[in-house]
């Protein structure tokens, strides 16, 4: 909502994810995970513009081996959406929000636990071959979106896909939600790169 700590944590939870499935894979070349994956977040509401990351938020990201370094608050605005592949939201409101906001875009648009579920009855194998450059990721991608989405199959998401709002709570909440954040982009890492 805010965009200061569930999508942050995600935006940059996913980063991590991509640099470590690099750093796993031996010889990185000479293309880094900024140069195969954006990944950047918005809030629906505006009030926190500009500001930083959650402290609790920002403690679970760099604790886990990430960085908050450049993050500021935004709010949420339809050529975001349109530049994006795959929108995952934090909630099922949310998700009807970026639908009201851009309806074409609702076959790219989950919630992140929606999409991390089904992520899994996704045949990885049907997917363009793996690689590790940019143009390998970036087609094994949108297919995976795709392929996401068709196992959708016009479902809606379950309230369990939702991730708690943490704001105002403590750091045991926090690591929870970024505990099931990782759940979804530790999976997508994996399924994007070798």
């Amino acid at each position: 909502m805010g965009n200061i700590c569930r999508s942050p944590m995600a935006e940059r939870l996913l980063v991590l994810a991509v640099q470590e499935r690099l750093a796993r894979g031996g010889d990185v070349g000479p293309e880094s995970a900024d140069d195969m994956l954006h990944s950047h977040s918005a809030g629906t509401g505006g009030w926190h513009a500009g500001e930083e990351m959650n402290p609790p938020a920002a403690r679970q990201v760099t604790g886990r081996g990430g960085s908050t370094d450049g993050f500021a608050a935004r709010r949420l605005r339809s050529e975001h959406i349109d530049a994006a592949d795959l929108v995952l939201t934090a909630t099922a409101d949310q998700q009807e929000f970026v639908a009201a906001l851009r309806p074409d875009a609702g076959s790219r648009t989950f919630v992140l636990g929606e999409f991390g579920r089904l992520l899994s009855a996704v045949d990885l194998a049907a997917l363009p071959p793996a690689g590790r450059t940019a143009a390998t990721v970036y087609a094994r991608g949108v297919a995976l979106v795709a392929a996401v989405h068709a196992v959708r199959a016009g479902a809606g998401p379950l309230p369990a896909d939702d991730l708690d709002d943490p704001w105002g709570r403590g750091d045991q909440c926090f690591g929870r939600v970024a505990d099931e954040v990782e759940e979804t982009v530790r999976p997508l890492a994996a399924a994007l790169l070798p």
